[in-house]
């Protein structure tokens, strides 16, 4: 009795090694997807000693600002806090007029802060989903923009400011600034790649205008990218200086102008100084205490869909 041999399949596929190789990876892709990598020794004394660089700088402004003039000039310095902490922070509240510096810079930082978010998200939307004439043209000449030193606009700027009678006032300060090319091109950015088409397109068959689409589909898809560039807008406003300095004068300062009145006179009060500074910083820290999480988050989140 004899027995006949199976037929073999000359039609069936052939694995070649790449493709061996990357079934193989997806794998042990999928082997590890679920696995947590534990950091090394390593990363935690770089970690520490980036946390220690990080804050030193804010720890050595409340020493200096502790003290008096006399300790912090001499060498070594104190590293230790003094006992004039408080006495000091009193002195540059009233000389700096720090309370209405204060209101100024919340006005003027939450302000600009704000309108840069919407008016960067809108425009972002636009460059990013909407399709129309010259979009490429107007794109490059806001990231042109960005390559033209603030300097060159300020003599022009200072004469239209005082030509619309805003000179020494808070408009001045908030106009100019209501939008940002960096701003636009962050959001642009983002939106181009958090944002799909297809929901675009979802909606526009659904019958949504675009003033509906960007209030209801990118408003939410934006939240956390809008997030990061509040924060950043609101820290770079509340600190800058040079701007605010040429508009603006002692009665009606924003916080960096403030402070310079510290520095006045002959001989320099460096623990008045710090002080000032360290006043000025105090609203920076307690908001990122506030709202740390949620930016914290929003970056993740935007990491993620990214």
């Amino acid at each position: 009795m004899t027995t006949e041999s199976l037929p073999v399949r000359t039609d069936a596929p052939r694995r070649t090694p790449a493709k061996k190789t990357a079934a193989r990876g997806r794998r042990l892709l999928g082997q590890r997807a679920g696995r947590q990598h534990h950091a090394g020794p390593l990363a935690y004394v770089l970690l520490v000693i980036t946390a220690i660089l990080s804050i030193f700088p804010l720890y050595w402004t409340m020493v200096a600002a502790s003290t008096d003039n006399t300790r912090v000039s001499q060498t070594p310095p104190p590293f230790l806090p003094g006992p004039n902490l408080f006495s000091n922070l009193a002195r540059a509240w009233d000389e700096a007029a720090m309370g209405k510096a204060m209101i100024n810079s919340l006005i003027v930082a939450g302000v600009i802060a704000l309108s840069t978010v919407f008016f960067a998200t809108l425009a972002g939307f636009a460059f990013a989903k909407l399709r129309f004439k010259g979009r490429n043209v107007l794109l490059m000449l806001v990231i042109g923009t960005m390559m033209v030193p603030p300097q060159l606009g300020v003599v022009p700027l200072f004469m239209m400011m005082s030509e619309l009678g805003w000179s020494q006032q808070l408009p001045a300060v908030i106009f100019p600034t209501l939008v940002s090319a960096v701003g636009v091109f962050f959001m642009r950015q983002y939106l181009g790649e958090a944002l799909p088409d297809e929901l675009v397109e979802a909606a526009r068959v659904d019958g949504a205008h675009s003033l509906r689409i960007f209030w209801s589909i990118v408003l939410p898809v934006a939240r956390p990218a809008m997030a990061v560039l509040f924060m950043i807008t609101f820290v770079h406003a509340w600190n800058d200086f040079f701007w605010p300095f040429v508009v603006l004068d002692m009665t009606n300062p924003t916080v960096p102008v403030a402070l310079t009145q510290l520095s006045a006179g002959y001989i320099r009060d460096q623990s008045l100084i710090m002080a000032g500074a360290l006043l000025g910083t105090l609203p920076l820290l307690v908001m990122f205490i506030v709202f740390g999480r949620q930016i914290v988050s929003g970056i993740m989140a935007g990491a993620v869909k990214g």
